[in-house]
């Protein structure tokens, strides 16, 4: 490896160990007001906020004539898998410890392992099959089925993996013909409308917070919020921005071989964030299941990898 080569992949790992940190900010910030406000409210803030960057960003990636795209259709569907990612997501961290909530999402990588045979046409190889075998391993230590620990919010991180892993597998798919600019601009409007339609329907039915955490989080009716709450939401919208940039930038002059791992060091942010901000002291099997989730995948990662040299 050249000294330019050594050099950028140190700059990817920066870059995605920051993308990393400023996302778990982010999911600090929403489980902080989940207990006062409605997810709705929250994701429309972050779509206002994030609204004028991306449209900045579409301008300079080539100009607002991009928006008008034949793929409009796969655009729109594609944001409302990610609303519906987001919105599971963001649900799961009033009734979950910050930390088993994004170790749990961190099956992403392995989903799509899994995805990538049947929906692209890739050859998934034995050894990745392994690596998410691991992480089902990984899930289940941390979810203990069957026993008094096991909180059902966790199926939400779950779902949530699964529609990001899906959307993940449509950007792969036609990420050559629709810049990511472009991709982003359109979740962002469905994200802005998805959650003003939830919102407006849960208003006109009347439906009233059953007592649950997660769901009380989606079905809260808005309230004003104070000062530093809009501010703390608006701040997602900027958070979001940076840490897209963040990564992008890494695995723009990384090797994505050599930087992937270091998207598990959310992980570590999660755990500390719930620690320090929330006083949730991770359980053993917790831990247990991010260090085989992470374990997992780094392999399956190494395992296409090699599979790609070939």
């Amino acid at each position: 490896m050249t000294s330019a080569s050594a050099r950028n992949n140190l700059i990817g790992i920066f870059s995605l160990c920051a993308g990393a940190f400023v996302f778990s900010a982010q999911d600090t910030v929403i489980k902080a007001i989940s207990g006062d406000h409605a997810v709705t409210l929250a994701i429309v803030l972050r779509a206002v906020v994030s609204f004028p960057i991306l449209v900045g960003m579409v301008v300079l990636g080539g100009g607002l004539s991009q928006l008008d795209t034949p793929y409009w259709r796969i655009l729109v569907v594609r944001g409302m898998i990610l609303l519906c990612a987001y919105t599971t997501y963001f649900m799961a961290f009033p009734a979950l410890p910050l930390a088993e909530a994004i170790a749990l999402y961190f099956m992403v990588p392995l989903l799509v392992t899994v995805m990538s045979g049947p929906l692209l046409g890739e050859r998934v190889t034995w050894a990745a099959w392994g690596a998410v075998a691991l992480g089902l391993v990984g899930v289940f230590v941390i979810l203990r089925p069957g026993s008094s620990f096991f909180n059902p919010a966790a199926l939400l991180s779950l779902v949530s993996a699964a529609t990001y892993a899906y959307a993940m597998i449509l950007a792969r798919k036609h990420g050559k013909t629709i810049p990511a600019s472009v991709m982003s601009f359109y979740q962002n409007a469905v994200y802005l409308v998805g959650a003003l339609a939830i919102a407006i329907v849960v208003l006109a039915l009347n439906i009233q917070p059953p007592g649950h955490p997660s769901l009380d989080f989606l079905v809260r009716s808005w309230a004003v919020p104070s000062g530093s709450d809009m501010a703390l939401m608006g701040l997602c919208g900027i958070i979001a921005a940076i840490g897209s940039t963040l990564l992008a930038h890494a695995y723009r002059v990384g090797e994505a071989n050599v930087v992937t791992p270091f998207e598990y060091t959310g992980m570590i942010w999660g755990t500390l964030f719930g620690l320090v901000i929330f006083g949730e002291e991770p359980k053993v099997s917790t831990l247990a299941g991010m260090s085989l989730i992470a374990l997992a995948g780094v392999l399956a990662m190494r395992a296409g990898a090699r599979k790609v040299g070939r």
